[in-house]
């Protein structure tokens, strides 16, 4: 069997996250709340449709790449190159609008199956191209800012056109599918056959199938279908030593699972070009609900006990204080008042699934809850939530168009260190960025021995806003080293993370990482710079 979607999501903004018929002004109560806490908006100018780069590369190698793809799948027109230049963290798009593209890729190739794959990783180690896989272009860590120096130029390589579903097996509950599929084709086509996926990080309208395997994700309902590497049971993966397949059973004791060394590796040990993933039935029901904490402790503590008792719903997510009181949650009411209450902390429960299912976890969930002192708050406050819960990165947009500087970063930790980690990745923060500075934080991925922390950091951006942020994402990410958390739970590690990798990992990962690398690509090509220190 062979499905494509009906149709196809639309190209992100180059300057912007996101679809652009989407993008809107900062909502007067948010406009108010961004001149209360930060003075009169200062707006910065946007440079839309700078000059790029001239492509680097020579007409003799762009020639042998055409003989082999063809004409229309190698591109080295501005617009296209705009769009393939850098991912969509804050830094990247400060630069993008300041007009630097000085990342962009000297042309953009579409290959349109494994083996188009396997030919221009053939080509780049011939003419010594590095070559950057891209799929949604949703990265937020600088996994699309690989090095340039030491080779003879720089690819996109854009998997959009490999959005098939490949095979659906009823039995097994498992689907293959092509790594240029989004978020929401996947849902769409999979639906047609009653199943789901059940993954839905932040940047899922926009982020791919690849990349969900490449930067080892996460989805906002990870406590009821969990991360996509847990849902990933066989991979088929191009390089420039050959293809490679990964995974033949649901479990296997013959030697290490090498499945883990592709899951989360960013395209630096080969490309993505086939995933087998679990599915599930498609949910006939779905309940979202609100409950109120006294402090971020007492509901962090509360999603331990469930953690721990086996009684998780499909979605959790708790609010601390700060966030709660600014309904950063709740995007459509950010800026209109606290949700629970003053001094409360909003947690979120959401329960997928048929009928009888919904209503016997939903029950069991709320008598834990409830005998550990929480106060439901019935459905309003999800139903929000879930509403407007890939709408915050535009919000981000229309803050910086204000003159606020957004930005996020994530980490994890055991539960007995998730509280010296909160307070101490806050403390860095606060410092960091000075007086003024708003450092919000959640918990939206729970397991049985520890949790997640998603901080989000808002200050005046001012002129310096790159390098201030430079300034408070390091002394964050020492934090979290210092404090036992990781430096990255589900935002991969890019080029921005690099630096730490060896602080988690220790210098022998870092060796066995760069074996790896040195194996399966010889010549450096893939992502050169990225993940590997």
């Amino acid at each position: 069997m062979s499905e494509t979607p009906s149709q196809v999501q639309p190209e992100m903004h180059p300057t912007r996250w996101g679809d652009p018929g989407r993008a809107t002004p900062l909502p007067d109560a948010a406009a108010q709340l961004v001149e209360l806490a930060f003075g009169p908006a200062a707006p910065r100018p946007t440079l839309d449709g700078a000059p790029l780069p001239p492509s680097g590369l020579g007409s003799e190698a762009l020639d042998a790449l055409r003989s082999v793809l063809g004409d229309d799948a190698v591109l080295v027109g501005d617009d296209v190159r705009r769009l393939r230049t850098r991912g969509k963290s804050t830094p990247d798009l400060l630069r993008a609008r300041a007009g630097d593209l000085a990342d962009a890729p000297d042309a953009v190739v579409r290959p349109a199956d494994h083996d188009a794959v396997a030919a221009v990783l053939s080509w780049a180690v011939e003419h010594h191209v590095g070559v950057v896989p891209f799929g949604g272009g949703t990265s937020v860590t600088g996994g699309l800012a690989a090095r340039r120096d030491g080779f003879a130029g720089l690819v996109s390589l854009d998997l959009g056109a490999m959005r098939r579903l490949l095979a659906v097996d009823p039995v097994s509950m498992t689907a293959t599918l092509e790594p240029g599929l989004r978020g929401p084709e996947v849902e769409a086509l999979l639906a047609a056959h009653g199943l789901t996926l059940g993954h839905y990080p932040q940047s899922f309208e926009h982020a791919s199938i690849g990349g969900f395997a490449a930067t080892r994700s996460s989805g906002q309902s990870s406590a009821g279908y969990g991360r996509f590497d847990a849902m990933v049971v066989a991979l088929r993966v191009a390089t420039p030593r050959g293809e490679w397949r990964l995974g033949r059973a649901p479990a296997s004791a013959a030697g290490p699972d090498l499945r883990q060394l592709v899951l989360g590796s960013e395209g630096a040990f080969g490309v993505v070009t086939e995933v087998t993933v679990r599915v599930r039935p498609r949910p006939a029901a779905a309940r979202y609900e609100g409950w109120r904490w006294p402090s971020f402790t007492a509901g962090a503590d509360a999603m331990r006990r469930l953690a721990q008792s086996g009684v998780l719903p499909t979605v959790l997510r708790l609010s601390d204080e700060s966030e709660t009181a600014l309904n950063l949650a709740r995007p459509d009411a950010i800026g209109s008042g606290g949700s629970v209450g003053s001094g409360g902390c909003l947690m979120i429960t959401g329960f997928e699934g048929d009928d009888a299912a919904v209503v016997a976890r939903r029950d069991a969930v709320a008598d834990v809850l409830a005998g550990l002192g929480g106060e439901p708050l019935g459905e309003e406050p999800g139903q929000s939530w879930r509403a407007g819960r890939f709408d915050a990165p535009y919000l981000r947009d229309s803050m910086l168009d204000a003159g606020v500087l957004v930005e996020t970063l994530e980490t994890a930790a055991f539960w007995s260190g998730r509280e010296r980690l909160y307070d101490t990745v806050r403390t860095a923060l606060t410092d960091a960025l000075g007086e003024g500075a708003l450092v919000l934080c959640h918990v939206s991925h729970v397991y049985e021995t520890g949790c997640s922390l998603y901080f989000t950091v808002a200050a005046p951006a001012g002129d310096d806003a790159l390098e201030r942020w430079q300034v408070a994402k390091a002394a964050a990410t020492d934090a979290m080293v210092a404090a036992g958390g990781t430096i990255t739970h589900h935002h991969a590690v890019g080029t921005d993370h690099r630096p730490w990798l060896a602080d988690e990992i220790g210098d022998l990962g870092v060796s066995v990482l760069r074996a790896v690398k040195a194996d399966l690509d010889p010549t450096g090509v893939l992502n050169p710079g990225v993940l590997v220190p």
